[in-house]
């Protein structure tokens, strides 16, 4: 059932806009009517004029895709200020962040926003995919929309990673050195696929040029055009995906469906409302804490340990524990696949709007998760103490002892579970499949969250408090 008014569009409206642009000559009733297709088919579209009141509870969205929004415009502002001073040259690019810091008016503060905010949008992004998915907003007739957002979180993640190189200190040089240095493990194409990132065989100029080119006209267009089509998709949709039974005091007259509101005000009030705290959030941090900028970059001499960014960090430790192949080409494209399989996947019902689909789902979903804490802790242990990527298997190709063994255990385990939770513990293969996500996704956070807080000294394990 439909979650909102949608207007009814003209079957001739596509003859309407193309008979009101090509139309000569233009007369005043001519551009009225321009006017009026653009206002009644394009404008009026991009929200509904009704909602229906069960989409007004925070805790059905969280606000996390408007908080997108939000920090997308944030950074295509901030971006745009700091453009005015920023020098994309190695001579310059260091020293133009440390005049701005310094000798502008709220220089450090305006990058301090940009960088925060940066952070901040990859992990909203994330929380809003979480969302989308336990709710089973995945589902017909959203299914293209899901493949949308994936590719616009890509085009954050991208976006994030070219930015992360322009301040051209050690750490921003060492860690675009590790993160490219990894596609070098790709067979055949890897080199070539690495001249080609970094405009060269070493990171120099041409890299950054290419990299401030491409994180300051190619993805904002890309992503304002992708933001467009997410949302109007979700228009086309119905709106916010809300369950098919509303709650007594959401349901409307007998016959009538779920009940509905004006969007303006009471959506429109919350989202603002929601869009001005998080801007304060981000301004009271900021003002706080400036983000770092660390030794001029030195081709000569790396820093211990030299680390990817935070979102790649994941991949950096898997190649601890697999053979590069595995764990650059085979493990990432493993990961793609099943998430853009993930809304054509054969779900037994269409449980959407529901959290977790059901109460038995939640509580599938938090023992997937809980285990794949523990076996990813557990595995990375034994490694250690066995020896990384196998290499305790002497005489066996390293391929094969720290690629395709422990892959294949790793999917036997996987398999196994999956099918004993569908078999004696899931009512129906949407609470399976909610479960096998829940465990990858937790699989590759504990990666993260390792690399990032327990990887010291040569990448050794160590707790993060100490010396």
């Amino acid at each position: 059932m439909p979650t909102t008014e949608t207007p009814q569009a003209s079957p001739n409206l596509a003859r309407q806009i193309w008979q009101s642009i090509l139309r000569t000559p233009i007369s005043a009733s001519t551009d009225r009517q321009r006017k009026r297709v653009v206002r009644d088919h394009i404008i009026t579209h991009s929200r509904p004029i009704r909602v229906s009141a069960a989409t007004l509870r925070y805790t059905h969205t969280w606000g996390l895709g408007g908080m997108s929004l939000v920090l997308v415009s944030m950074l295509m502002a901030t971006g745009i200020l700091l453009m005015f001073a920023y020098q994309p040259v190695p001579g310059g690019a260091y020293q133009s962040i440390v005049r701005l810091e310094q000798e502008v008016g709220f220089g450090q503060l305006v990058r301090n926003v940009h960088h925060w905010s940066a952070n901040l949008l990859v992990f909203i992004v994330g929380l809003h995919l979480l969302r989308v998915f336990f709710t089973g907003a995945v589902q017909s007739p959203r299914q293209f929309n899901w493949i949308i957002g994936l590719c616009l979180l890509a085009g954050i993640l991208l976006s994030n990673f070219t930015g992360y190189l322009l301040p051209w200190d050690q750490l921003s040089y060492w860690a675009i050195t590790i993160s490219t240095g990894m596609i070098g493990y790709i067979p055949g194409i890897g080199s070539a696929l690495q001249n080609l990132i970094r405009g060269g065989s070493e990171i120099g100029s041409a890299t950054l040029l290419l990299f401030y080119t491409i994180h300051t006209t190619v993805i904002p267009a890309l992503l304002a055009l992708g933001m467009a089509l997410h949302f109007w998709r979700v228009r086309k949709a119905g709106g916010v995906v809300i369950p098919e039974q509303a709650d007594e005091e959401f349901s409307g007259e007998i016959g009538h469906g779920p009940k509905k509101v004006l969007f303006v005000p009471n959506l429109l009030i919350r989202e603002f409302s929601v869009g001005l705290i998080l801007v304060a959030v981000v301004l009271l941090f900021s003002a706080t804490i400036d983000a770092g900028l660390g030794d001029p970059a030195n081709p000569g001499m790396s820093p211990n340990p030299a680390k990817a960014p935070w979102y790649f960090v994941g991949l950096q430790e898997l190649l601890l524990h697999f053979h590069p192949t595995i764990a650059v080409l085979l493990v990432p494209l493993l990961a793609i696949g099943f998430l853009l399989a993930i809304p054509y996947l054969r779900f037994d019902s269409a449980s959407t709007g529901i959290w977790f689909f059901s109460k038995r789902g939640r509580q599938i979903a938090l023992w997937a998760a809980g285990l794949g804490v523990v076996t990813t802790l557990t595995w990375i242990v034994l490694d250690e103490r066995l020896g990384n990527a196998g290499a305790w298997m002497t005489g066996v190709p390293p391929i094969v002892s720290g690629g395709i063994i422990p892959l294949f255990l790793w999917g036997v385990a996987i398999t196994a579970g999956y099918r004993i939770v569908n078999r004696k513990y899931a009512r129906c293969n949407n609470e399976s499949i909610q479960g096998l996500f829940a465990f990858l996704f937790t699989v590759f956070v504990t990666l993260t969250v390792i690399g990032v807080w327990f990887r010291g000294t040569g990448m050794s394990l160590t707790l993060p408090w100490s010396s």
